[in-house]
């Protein structure tokens, strides 16, 4: 290439830079000459060949090119701009809308609402509570020893004001009898904080539902009758229950109980660990001194409670493997539920 052929290059780059009517055509132009593999580097490697009598005006003016050509294209994509914003100042009532795909509820939010669902149709009600809760709600009223060792800092998080963050929502069943006379019926549903260290299974933050009947002549009978009918409902039509001796500080007879394993229906597997049965809930009769702190009489009612664990089911109902995923607020997770 002489210095004749650049002069005519740079005519013809200035003129389609100027002729662009658009972005995407200025964009095309950038790339034609400036870009790493366009017209102008190719240009640059040819002033080698050039002769010594044109090889200054060539460099000369193929820095002119460069300079002039990307001021050309700056000036013309503020102009573009410009005029895009100008256009885009009114309002077009005749343009469609654009359709904005809907989220879906969180699988907790599911599993919770199928569980409340369960209950109502049982005639429990929904009572709520505080999540910064007093040591004597969270504790003292739940007959809880000084010693036990959910009441030591390494397990639950307390505040400056002695106050904490509550480990379970058996402080709302204590907040609802002393507001309210028996018989009493109620689930509470919410979120509960411990110290764990997370990982698959553990989380330092996690959601319960808990349930208190309060009434005349209660017994543990009524218990296993309304845990059954919730497993039917939750589980399936053949699903089994299992109560198991345990303690709680806060119920007397206490029991864990199983629910017969959802992936080999009992037969054993690895999943429940070849027993046949999965851990779901904690319950019992509620202890004498509970009612007691609460202003009950314990000769004129008894009651049962229970409670469980919603991303342990969720877990279970949904086979998730990893507590985590349910916290992380991954798209791609989420929108499988």
């Amino acid at each position: 290439m002489n210095l004749q052929d650049l002069i005519e290059l740079k005519a013809k780059a200035l003129g389609e830079a100027e002729a662009a009517t658009d972005g995407d055509a200025l964009e095309a132009v950038r790339i034609e000459y400036l870009a790493r593999k366009g017209l102008l580097p190719k240009v640059m490697q040819e002033l080698k060949n050039v002769s010594p009598e044109e090889k200054p005006m060539f460099g000369k003016t193929v820095n002119e090119l460069k300079n002039e050509l990307t001021e050309l294209i700056k000036q013309k994509q503020a102009g573009f701009a410009g005029s895009a914003g100008a256009a885009g100042a009114g309002f077009d009532l005749s343009q469609p809308g654009q359709w904005q795909g809907l989220g879906t509820r969180h699988p907790i939010t599911q599993i919770t609402d199928r569980i409340t669902q369960i209950f109502q149709t049982l005639g429990f009600t929904v009572a709520d509570g505080p999540d910064v809760e007093s040591v004597w709600n969270n504790f003292d009223a739940l007959n809880t020893p000084a010693d036990h060792p959910s009441r030591d800092e390494q397990d639950t998080f307390y505040l400056n004001n002695g106050d904490l963050m509550r480990c379970h929502t058996s402080p709302v069943q204590v907040r609802y009898m002393m507001e309210h006379k028996p018989p009493v019926r109620i689930i509470s549903p919410g979120r509960c904080y411990r110290r764990d260290t997370p990982d698959a299974t553990h989380s330092a933050n996690f959601h319960q539902v808990e349930g208190l009947y309060v009434d005349e002549n209660v017994s543990l009978a009524d218990l296993k009758g309304t845990l059954s009918y919730f497993a039917r409902e939750l589980m399936g039509p053949d699903v089994k229950i299992r109560f198991r001796p345990h303690f709680f500080p806060f119920t007397e007879p206490s029991v864990e109980v199983d629910f017969t394993c959802h992936v080999c229906q009992g037969k054993g597997c690895r999943v429940c660990k070849n027993s046949g049965w999965i851990e779901i809930l904690g319950a019992g009769m509620v202890d004498p001194n509970v009612f007691q702190s609460v202003g009950y009489d314990s000769s004129a009612v008894t009651g049962f409670a229970f409670g469980m664990g919603i991303e342990r089911i969720t877990m279970i109902l949904y086979g998730i493997h990893d507590i985590r995923n349910l916290y992380e607020n991954d798209v791609r997770f989420l929108s499988q539920f």
